[in-house]
């Protein structure tokens, strides 16, 4: 279980066979193997640190479901360790599960921030609503608008510096994590029926 607060923003050293390799000095310092960390949302398992890395193995099945395989070395990666028992949630409540790919329609600037729309899945538009919660790229998001292909977020400047969001452009895929309580309510108003 996540918060989709991203707590540092690591660097791709390798990606080969299968076995993602990350500079993250202030997440690996914590990490043991077997910890559970989001890259990019994406929930992965630690199999090896040193202190200053981490080394995830991403089986077929995720790199099928997400935008991790699109990943090269340097590549910045918003990473954040599984919340503990007892730390506070701040965003919203992720599981590192991605339901979906999307694209950067636009990024544009929006007084101090941005504003970027999003291109979703259609089997994911019906649960995301405006002013309802959104994980991109493992960062916990308000969905600022929403049209018929897909969404728009308010990015603060706090957000674009301390996440990946800065250096994405119109065209990226990003991951995506529609909010799972709106899941849950869809299975038991469909069971109910």
């Amino acid at each position: 279980m996540f918060t989709g607060l991203v707590r540092e923003v690591g660097r791709v050293r390798s990606f080969e066979d299968g076995r993602l390799t990350v500079e993250a000095p202030a997440t690996a310092a914590g990490a043991q193997v077997g910890d559970s960390v989001a890259v990019d949302g994406v929930c992965l398992t630690v199999v090896t640190t040193d202190g200053t890395t981490l080394a995830f193995d991403a089986v077929p099945e995720t790199l099928a479901r997400t935008a991790l395989g699109a990943l090269h070395r340097d590549a910045g990666v918003n990473l954040e360790p599984s919340l503990r028992a007892g730390e506070p949630l701040g965003g919203h409540y992720v599981q590192g599960h991605i339901d979906g790919v999307g694209a950067v329609r636009s990024v544009e600037p929006e007084g101090e921030g941005r504003r970027m729309w999003l291109d979703a899945p259609p089997g994911l538009l019906r649960y995301i609503v405006e002013k309802g919660s959104i994980a991109v790229q493992g960062a916990s998001l308000t969905v600022a608008a929403r049209d018929d292909a897909g969404f728009a977020v308010a990015l603060i400047p706090h957000t674009l510096e301390a996440t990946t969001f800065g250096a994405l452009a119109a065209g990226d895929r990003v991951n995506l994590e529609v909010d799972v309580l709106a899941k849950y309510v869809e299975n038991l108003l469909r069971a109910s029926l």
